[in-house]
Formats: C-alpha cells, structure tokens, sequence
C-alpha cells in the first residue's frame, strides 16, 4: 500500500483490496508525505487512526433477475413459448468491484425437456453427391417422425451450395454455365448458396421442395462450404431461425475453400461476415473471399448455432480436426448414399446437448473472469475445464461457481457490461460491472477549501488534492517555486548544510520525507532527521523486541527500561526458592541476580560450595536452646540467641509447608544419638523463627531374652538337623550292608551242593 505512493483516497484503495485511507486531519506526522494516509488497516490502526475515520470500501453483489429454472416434461398439456422457457439462472445481476478484490456468484444451467429445435440441412449438391440427394428427399417426414421423441416443437429447412461461380472453380464458358455436367447428364446452373427452404415445421413442404433440386458440378475437389455456412449464420430472418436450439446439419464428401483461397480467382477482400440473399441466391460470392475458421467460428458462436458436419469416411480426419476448433460441433460417417442420414442427426444432437459449454463476451481492459464447475456425480474443475460440464442428460441440473476480478480502474470509472452464456443457446446472464474507483469521502470535498493554502486545492478525505500547477502537503506553493534556494534554506537544521537531513526532499520549503524499500521503515520530523529503525537493538531486535523506535531514541514498554529496553525490571526471575529476591544474598537488577555475597552465586544466589545447609548450620543451636546439651552448651545465651523458639508436641504440629514464609524442615542427631526435629523459617522482617519439637526420639536398648532364647533354640534346631541326617545316613549303609551279605550267603550255599 504505501509503495503505491497514493496521493488520493482513491489512487489508495486502487492499489491492493487490502489498503485504507486515514481521513483523520491530524494523522500524519511532521515531515510525512500525504501518501503515508494509505497503508493496510492493521498498520493503520498501530499509527492511532480510530476505525471510523479509515475509508475501505468493499465490493458486492445484487441479483436483479433471478427467474427459476423450468421444470417442463414432453407431453405436458402446457405449451410454453421459447421465450417463457428458463434454462438459466440469475438472469442479470450488478457487481460493484473493487480492485484485487474477486467477487463471486452461483450459476444454474437446466435443460429443459421438450425444448424447440430448428434444423436447417445445408447440403452439397456438387455431381458427386447425385446419389445422396434421392436419399434426402424424404428426409422431411421421416426426420420428422424421428424428432417428435425428443421434442413437440420441431421445425426444418433446406439449403445447398456448390461453389462460387468465377474461374477456375467452375467452368464458365456459356455451355457449361447453362450445364456443368458431361454427356446427357441434366444439371442445374451452378452456383455459391442457395436457401431452398426457410424454416418450417410442414415436413411434406421439404420433401415436395427438395424433391425439385437438381445436382450441379463445378472443377476442383473442395468446395465453396463455408460461404454457405456464413450465410446460414448470419442471414436469421431469411432463413427463419427462432430463440431456440438451433442445429446446422452440413453434408458434403469433400473438403472446404477457407479464407486466402478466393486468391486463385481474383478475389482479395475479405469476408465482410454480412448477409447478402437476394432472391435468396447469395449474390457476392465473386467479390468477397472465403471466410476464415475463426470469422466462421465467432458468427456461429454469436448466433448460437451448434454445427453437425455429415461428412464420408474420406474425410473424416479434416472435419474432426475442424470440429475441434468450433464448439459445440459434432462430425459423423455419412454414409456413400447419407442412407444412414438420420440416425446421425440424431446420435450428434444427443452428443451436443449432452455437454454445457459456458463462454463469456469480450471483458473490459483489467478485468479476469475463473469458472469452476460442479457437475454430475461430484465430478469438480477449475480453469478452462470449468466452464463446462459432460454428460448431461435432459433435466439434469448443474451449477457452476465464477468469479469476477478487476485489476484496474477502467478509464472516467464507467461501467461496463459482460454477458455468460451456454454455447449454442441464446439465454444469457447480464453482468452490469460498477467499478468502485473513488472513496465516499471523495464526494464530500470542498472545492477551493481555505484548509488548501486560500483555496488552491480541493480539501477531501482529510487531505488537500491540489490543483493543476499547485503542490505541496496544503497547496502552498506553484510548481515554478520548487528549485528556488530561498525554500531550500527552510528545509535545512540550524549549524548544518544537508537538505532535509540528506533523507529527503524540500518542497515548497518543507522536507517530505523519502520511503525506505521496507515499508515498515519511516523518516519523520520537520528535517527527516528522525526515523524508527536505527535504535540500540537488543538480540538483534530494536530496542531489544520490548519498546517502540522514536526519533532514534527507544520508549520501553512497562517493565522495561534501558537504551535498548533489554533491562526487565521484572522481579520474578530473581525469586529464590525460599521466597526471597535473590535468596537475601543479592540485589535484581535487569531480571538478573547480583550476588553481593562472595560465598553464594547461581541465578537466585542459592548456591554455596562452602557454606551447610540450614539444617546443619543451626543444629547445635537448637540442641543447646531446647535439650541443653550439645557442644555450644556453654556459650548457648551469647551465640544461639538470633531466633526465636518455640516448643510443640509432636512432629504434627510443626509448620507445614504452604505458609507465606520460606520454611526447612530438619531431622538431626543429638549428643545422645537421639533424633530432634524442628523447622527453621524467615518472616519478610527478616526474624527467624524456630519450631522443635519438645521430646527426642532416642532408640531403646536391645532386649536379651528373646535374644538369647532365639540363639538357644537355634543352636538346638540345627543339632537335631544334624542328627536326624546321620541317622539316615547310617540307615541306608546298614541296608546296603545287609543286602551284601545275603548275597554272598547265597553264593555259598550253590558251591556246598556241588
């Protein structure tokens, strides 16, 4: 926003969707050019402008007709005109753009059933096609027949072409004019296009018609197609096309003059893309040249006319490339005789209406239009695939999702009009484009205001726009004063010869100030000798992340203070664990503790190498105070008598931790090997306050008997053990023993029997 360097509410709101205008009279600082009134709303409202006073105007949208879709089946009883019948919704809307800013609307595409169709059958009757021609003579009611499923409101026409009738596409000697066939062939006179038959809903009338034509012939393979199909497009009244489909069925089995070719017979201007039946003969085939793709293309398009080419095998692979540069066209096989004619005609309107194209006119200098589709069966597309949709069956409802964008102001603001439309129907959604180009503030500027240097500038939105040859923050000077020496001395500081601090311009004897590329970096002061980057940084922070830049001078934010707002006057860092700033042994300073006792250090002053815990150090105190005994027994009254003491009964009822003053618990070993408790804590006087417990706990003598009586039972428990072992022991040798001799008694008595 400030690089766009406004100099006017509107220039501002022109340079991003983003940027306001401050029109508070008092906004700007000494030395700051009108341009930094503009700037984003977050950064203007940090410099102190109120809400109310930043103009920002947004973009909207307002629907003006929103007709709904038809729902319409065939064979309802009523019978609509194609005027009453919607396919597509709104209809017409207003968006008031601003720039940068995308304003977005819903569209509605459903085809109606039983919608009116017109066909008009444009054939070539060149000699090759003498066959074909029998086959379409009957097309009329058959075609007829065929269409009435599709819709109730049906009509069809006729018309044929050859070529244009200049050398050397045709012969034109007086023998071959009157008949360009060979031998006893009976031909007609040839010609460019001939329109046999206006639209019309009588089928009979067709066949009665066509039945009278008569092929025709002419010198070189492709033909003169495309001024026919320029005059089919363009000539709507006498060919009779209705607000309706409109289908344009072209069959021929050849190939097609386009736009340069009309150079072989002397013909050099351009199609002109205008109607030229008379007699409902097309007359200016020998002066204008084929048209081009394109020129046909935007005709076809402008008259919502979808192209069928019925083309033979041959050329199939020239009219599908053909196809792929016109929308909305199909190309089928012919057949050699077009026997299979209607079927065709059928299969390539069901492939055409199957298909939603949209397109949009011509859209003003700066302004971008994005569709984004949402078809059939959740299928989404963005880009040039969302403006159409496939596979649509008649009834079937789709939507689509665009967004209209301006990048810049048209010239004087007017407004401006685009239209959106499906290809190849004549529904239409009218976009009325109001550009919002000026603030409301701007409306409401005083002309030749006294605010302007005695009124040499229009005073709005809190600043002066100055007239033709005035410049200046309040118009005080003529643009023939600003290199004068005279307005320079008032832009230099007292005992200094640098203009505005070298950080500026002096115009009309006033320093503005120059912009710095980062945006967030601002000169101010009557000579641009003040800015709000080059403070003492802190942490590679100004002034340390914790203040703002001032004049080059850091003003800290509360609880800051220092050159570079680094010093914290925060307390709650230096907090000890017993409560006390810097555990009593150190002054805060910075949010950091200087320890004023050499023996402590660490951040709070706790820390002590040599020193012993509190309980440790006051033990022989409180032994001597409460028991007295101890090794300071003797001089207890001159060096114990530094806290107070309190006796209690019992370990519960000494202080429990949670109490406002830091409090140790201590467990220590007297004289006698007894335990002593007590609890050592500092009120925020600085009084020390003992807490003992009255009784020791000594440890009881050993108990002998039981003792004694255990180590007895013992001794005899494992005697017995003992006993019993060898007991066993001697039971198992004394069976082994025995087992031996009975052994060896047996074996005595066999050697006594032999």
């Amino acid at each position: 926003c400030i690089k766009a360097n406004a100099k006017s509410c509107g220039e501002c709101i022109q340079a991003g969707p983003n940027c306001g205008w401050c029109k508070k009279t008092d906004f700007l600082q000494e030395g700051e050019p009108t341009s930094a009134r503009c700037d984003d709303l977050a950064a203007l409202k940090s410099k102190g402008c109120p809400m109310e006073d930043i103009e920002n105007p947004r973009g909207s949208k307002h629907v003006l007709e929103d007709r709904e879709v038809t729902n319409r089946k065939i064979g309802a009883a009523e019978k609509l005109k194609p005027e009453a019948i919607t396919q597509i919704q709104p209809q017409k809307l207003v968006l008031k753009l601003r720039v940068g800013e995308p304003q977005t609307f819903s569209l509605k595409f459903k085809r109606a059933e039983d919608y009116p169709i017109d066909l008009y059958y444009l054939m070539d009757l060149s000699y090759s096609m003498k066959d074909d021609l029998e086959n379409v003579k009957s097309l009329g009611t058959a075609l007829m027949l065929e269409m009435e499923k599709i819709t109730s409101d049906f009509r069809i026409g006729f018309g044929s072409f050859v070529e244009k009738t200049v050398m050397p596409y045709i012969s034109t000697t007086p023998a071959k004019l009157r008949n360009p066939c060979t031998g006893d062939q009976n031909c007609t006179s040839p010609f460019s296009y001939k329109n046999v038959l206006s639209l019309t809903s009588e089928g009979n009338k067709f066949n009665e018609l066509v039945g009278k034509q008569h092929i025709s012939g002419n010198l070189d393979s492709p033909e003169g197609g495309f001024d026919a199909i320029m005059q089919v497009a363009v000539c709507g009244d006498q060919i009779g096309w209705r607000n309706v489909t409109r289908l344009l069925v072209f069959s021929t089995d050849a190939g097609f003059h386009f736009a340069g070719d009309g150079k072989l017979g002397g013909i050099v201007l351009p199609n002109d893309g205008k109607c030229h039946l008379e007699n409902n003969m097309y007359t200016m085939s020998h002066y204008y040249d084929y048209p081009s793709i394109a020129h046909l293309v935007q005709k076809l398009s402008e008259n919502n006319i979808q192209t069928i080419f019925a083309v033979t095998e041959e050329f199939q692979a020239v009219y599908k490339e053909l196809k792929n540069l016109i929308p909305k066209s199909a190309v089928g096989t012919l057949s050699s005789n077009s026997s299979n004619v209607i079927q065709l005609i059928i299969d390539a309107y069901n492939s055409l209406s199957s298909e939603v194209i949209l397109e949009n006119s011509k859209l003003p200098k700066g302004v971008t239009i994005s569709y984004k589709s949402f078809c059939k069966n959740g299928v989404n597309d963005t880009q040039e695939d969302g403006r159409k949709c496939s596979n649509i069956s008649i009834g079937d409802e789709v939507k689509f999702e665009i967004n209209v964008t301006a990048n810049e102001c048209p010239k004087k603001g007017r407004n401006e009009t685009i239209k959106i439309k499906p290809l190849g129907f004549t529904e239409e959604v009218e976009i009325n484009l109001q550009f919002i180009c000026e603030c409301q503030c701007q409306s409401e500027g005083e002309p030749n205001s006294p605010a302007c240097h005695e009124g040499n500038g229009t005073f709005e939105c809190g600043a002066c726009r100055c007239n033709e040859g005035r410049i200046g923050r309040l118009c005080e000077c003529s643009t023939d004063e600003v290199n004068s020496e005279d307005m320079d001395a008032y832009c230099r500081r007292e005992n200094s010869t640098e203009i505005c601090s070298n950080n500026g311009e002096c115009i009309c004897g006033q320093c503005v100030c120059k912009k710095r590329e980062n945006t967030n970096e601002v000169y101010s002061g009557k000579y641009c000798e003040c800015d709000n980057f080059n403070c003492d940084r802190s942490n590679g922070l100004i002034c340390g992340g914790n203040g703002i830049c001032k004049c080059r001078m850091c003003e800290c934010f509360p609880n800051f203070t220092g050159s570079a707002c680094d010093c914290s006057l925060d307390t709650f860092p230096c907090m000890a664990s017993n409560g006390q700033i810097c555990n009593g042994r150190g002054t805060c300073e910075c949010g950091t503790c200087n320890c004023t006792d050499p023996k402590f250090q660490g951040p709070t002053c706790e820390m002590c190498q040599t020193c012993l815990g509190v309980c440790a150090e006051h033990k022989d105190c409180v032994q001597c105070r409460a028991f007295d005994k101890g090794e300071k027994k003797e001089t207890c009254s001159q060096e114990c008598m530094h806290f107070n003491m309190t006796r209690v009964e019992s370990r519960d009822k000494l202080p429990q931790p949670g109490q406002p003053d830091p409090l140790s618990h201590c467990k220590e070993k007297d004289v006698d090997d007894c335990w002593f408790y007590f609890t050592y804590s500092v009120n925020s006087n600085g009084e020390a306050n003992v807490h003992v417990v009255e009784t020791p706990e000594c440890p009881s003598g050993p108990d002998i008997i039981p003792i004694v009586a255990g180590v007895v039972a013992g001794i005899v428990l494992i005697g017995l053990a003992l006993l019993l072992i060898w007991k066993l022991l001697m039971i198992i040798h004394d069976r082994r023993e025995f087992a031996k001799f009975e052994k060896e008694k047996m074996n005595a008595k066999w050697d006594t029997v032999s």
